[in-house]
């Protein structure tokens, strides 16, 4: 899409990394650099990551046959889930939970998700999802960057690099994070891309971004910028080639609006009980995954572009994993973010953004249909073959299913997704061509999708 060869742009844009990284915003991007490749089918996007693998038997894609042949082994003759394993008996293991169809379009969702099976008329299913990668750091690696080997930009920073923001007050790429997930900050650095387009983190709580409340008045401080302004521009003009310290007084700029902005913008005193009501969200709560959802359609509503809710409860396994100890494990993850995320779909709907919104539920990888530790043991392990992810809003064909694995949900069957489509569409959604948004890197043109991926357009309306 652009090169290197725009030197001081890029220069001043960079120049942010370290402490003021993520603060520069969009807004100081020209306006050319910012134009669609074709007409955009939503405008922001939330993206609803569950760390550490669920399982999509357990949750979004029903097998009987795994009921019926439980404690059964599919013996050495199966193909290993993942090259070079020991092959070792596997023997199946039934789902825990029911699954129930969606009264309006039949899609079905186990009881984990009673809530969120209610909204599937909503959503597009895709029961058919891989990736490349066992391990949880590579694997949420290449669903966040596309590589699960090097570090790369973010598919927030890629969209915010690709489109211009709304509010120049606020930074394009948001995540609110409470802990810190796989591979960490990786999953939100605009590494060479422009330092404007990196993600800030929102720690839900009393302290959501460090340093957001000034010390001094507002009048007060507005004299300190004023002066420290007129120097910093005197020093700069005897400098001219000093890239970082132009970059350096941008971010000033830009801390002064978040400063102003981002307060209002994460604090939901000013919610109806209803609303909160609705989420599950408690009188003066700030952290919940709840409060999480409110405070992201608070910031699509102030014309944030990508904002991602990562679901890292705490520290390793207390996520999604925890199903290698024990796959009941699922259901406090689930109770966690069921009601808040299908109100978050009423909620869009009601106030006419589920449109201009895309909402992208989606985990690293799925889990095996047989028992980890042998017979009649409780726990499934990694399975990158065949998991669920989904899509609503913008534009998605609401009710629908695409894909299918086998009669075990083993290995993808029918219309495979690999991460590399799933971000393909997601960029085609947002009027991005993933083949076009390139940028010029090292000698050679990088883009999310690397050369791989296709739109998923059997899903999408129009």
């Amino acid at each position: 899409m652009h090169n290197s060869k725009h030197i001081h742009r890029r220069s001043l844009l960079q120049a942010g990394l370290g402490t003021t990284a993520g603060l520069l915003l969009p807004s100081m991007l020209p306006a050319s650099d910012s134009v669609p490749h074709h007409r955009p089918q939503a405008k922001h996007v939330i993206m609803l990551y569950m760390s550490g693998g669920y399982s999509h038997v357990d949750t979004f894609d029903p097998k009987p046959a795994l009921t019926k042949r439980h404690d059964q082994s599919i013996g050495e003759e199966a193909k290993a889930a993942v090259s070079g394993q020991p092959t070792i008996k596997r023997y199946l293991k039934a789902p825990l939970w029911k699954f129930q169809p969606n009264r309006e379009c039949g899609t079905e969702v186990s009881d984990l998700f009673p809530h969120i099976r209610q909204q599937m008329h909503e959503v597009a299913l895709i029961r058919s999802m891989s990736c490349d990668h066992r391990d949880h750091g590579e694997a949420t690696l290449q669903l966040h960057t596309g590589s699960t080997t090097t570090a790369m930009p973010g598919i927030g920073a890629w969209m915010s690099y690709g489109l211009k923001s709304f509010n120049e007050n606020l930074p394009s790429h948001i995540v609110i994070s409470e802990h810190r997930p796989y591979n960490g900050p990786q999953l939100w650095d605009a590494n060479f891309l422009p330092a404007v387009n990196g993600g800030v983190q929102v720690v839900p709580g009393n302290d959501p971004i460090p340093f957001l409340k000034s010390p001094t008045s507002r009048e007060r401080q507005q004299l300190e910028l004023s002066l420290l302004s007129k120097m910093n521009q005197r020093h700069l003009k005897q400098r001219q080639q000093d890239s970082q310290l132009a970059g350096r007084v941008a971010s000033f700029t830009a801390a002064t609006g978040l400063q102003q902005q981002a307060p209002e913008a994460l604090d939901l005193s000013k919610e109806t009980k209803e609303t909160l009501t609705a989420y599950g969200v408690d009188q003066g709560d700030q952290s919940s995954y709840a409060a999480q959802c409110v405070m992201a359609r608070r910031l699509v509503e102030r014309g944030v572009r990508f904002i991602e809710i990562i679901d890292a409860v705490g520290a390793c396994r207390d996520n999604w994993d925890a199903a290698h100890r024990d796959i009941a494990s699922h259901e406090k993850y689930a109770r966690r973010v069921d009601q808040p995320i299908a109100a978050l779909i009423t909620d869009l709907k009601q106030r006419g953004l589920l449109e201009d919104t895309l909402l992208v539920f989606c985990t690293e990888f799925g889990r095996s249909p047989w028992a980890q530790d042998g017979k009649g043991t409780k726990s499934r392990t990694h399975h990158p073959n065949a998991f669920s992810c989904w899509l609503a809003g913008g534009n998605v064909r609401g009710g629908v299913i695409h894909g299918a694995t086998d009669d075990i949900g083993n290995y993808v069957v029918k219309d495979m997704v690999h991460v590399h489509d799933f971000h393909a569409t997601i960029l085609h959604i947002m009027g991005l061509d993933h083949e076009k948004l390139t940028y010029r890197h090292a000698g050679r043109d990088f883009r999310l999708t690397d050369v791989h991926g296709h739109v998923v357009k059997e899903i999408l309306k129009a």
